[in-house]
């Protein structure tokens, strides 16, 4: 079975943009996370919005993590190689947390914040996982 270098490469590079979405992902989910602190402490509805203006830019980056992952699994197909990911970070009730905004309504979003960056986590580490599938793929092909 051999396979075109281009094949691997073209999945290295989505594989690699999946990774910096991701990131960015992480990055936006971590401050929403901070605010979130901020805002079960002593925060009120201004930072209720600023922490769910957060969760906004993740949610839209997640949308093009999807696409990315769907593109990948197509790209991964053409080496032989399977990537079983999807995006499932659930919604997060910020019509509640601003209007009601207490302690339970902030620790409810504040424990999907924590769900949805172990699943991005988990994510980045699977998609790690191929990119190391295919470096060995790229390296047993050169022999």
């Amino acid at each position: 079975m051999s396979i075109d270098a281009r094949e691997i490469q073209e999945a290295r590079e989505v594989a690699q943009e999946v990774l910096r979405l991701l990131a960015d992902v992480e990055r936006h989910l971590k401050s929403a996370r901070n605010w979130g602190f901020y805002d079960m402490m002593r925060g009120g509805f201004f930072s209720s919005l600023i922490k769910h203006g957060k969760i906004d830019k993740a949610e839209a980056l997640l949308i093009r993590v999807g696409d990315k992952l769907r593109q990948l699994q197509k790209e991964l197909s053409d080496v032989y190689i399977s990537l079983d990911a999807q995006v499932k970070i659930s919604g997060f009730e910020r019509f509640m947390d601003i209007a009601f905004d207490n302690i339970i309504s902030d620790w409810m979003v504040q424990s999907k914040i924590h769900d949805s960056l172990r699943q991005v986590q988990q994510l980045r580490t699977d998609v790690r996982e191929v990119l190391a599938n295919l470096d060995r793929l790229e390296r047993e092909q050169r022999n």
